[in-house]
């Protein structure tokens, strides 16, 4: 009973977020329900047993991906605000709903993790991942993903390099009048070609641009 409680109640929050990320204006309120939809998600998969896709996705979506577009989104207004929230009379509208959000992680972080650790009828034991075949989640997934679907996974990989060339071309300008510098010269050429060794006559003193 308590599984299905907080399964319908992380999965409203979920989806709630979801359209909240496109349907707020603001757009530092975007990436707050963006991070809350990657938690709520990650939670999801801890409940039905796949700490491991939860884990990856509490460090590599919401630690690096979720974090890096908040920082990009407030440093496109820095000229702009002037610090505006330490400084000015108003207080910034960003504050009340970051402490919102913050507080629905906590507390959602609070109830899974303790629900795995110490409350294990919080999760769903029975449809667990990791109840078949007595192997663990990740064990199970690496199986499936490098042996079993192995020619998807490199074609996804070959996708994902042909959009980042494509990315690199797109983006890619020929700028005239700057100097470049060639590291094959450099590290090719001889002692005689970078060292000029000049006599010098007692009590005079060298051109340099002889």
């Amino acid at each position: 009973m308590a599984h299905a409680i907080f399964f319908y109640v992380f999965s409203t929050i979920a989806i709630v977020s979801a359209i909240m990320v496109t349907a707020s204006k603001n757009t530092v309120h975007s990436v707050f329900f963006l991070i809350l939809d990657f938690i709520s998600v990650s939670c999801l998969f801890i409940m039905i047993g796949a700490e491991f896709l939860g884990m990856i996705m509490l460090i590599v979506y919401v630690g690096a991906v979720a974090v890096l577009f908040l920082f990009v989104v407030m440093m496109l207004n820095v000229a702009q605000q002037k610090n505006q929230w330490f400084l000015s009379s108003q207080s910034s509208r960003h504050i009340p709903m970051g402490l919102i959000i913050g507080t629905i992680i906590f507390f959602e972080l609070i109830i899974v993790i303790g629900g795995w650790k110490y409350k294990p009828e919080l999760l769903d034991k029975k449809n667990s991942i990791s109840s078949f075949e007595g192997i663990s989640n990740t064990h199970s997934l690496g199986q499936i993903l490098y042996t079993d679907y192995i020619h998807i996974f490199q074609i996804s990989g070959m996708v994902l390099l042909v959009a980042m060339i494509g990315a690199i071309v797109l983006t890619f300008r020929q700028r005239e009048g700057v100097k470049k510098q060639s590291y094959i010269k450099q590290i090719s050429r001889e002692r005689s070609e970078g060292v000029e060794v000049l006599e010098v006559q007692s009590n005079k003193g060298v051109k340099i641009d002889d």
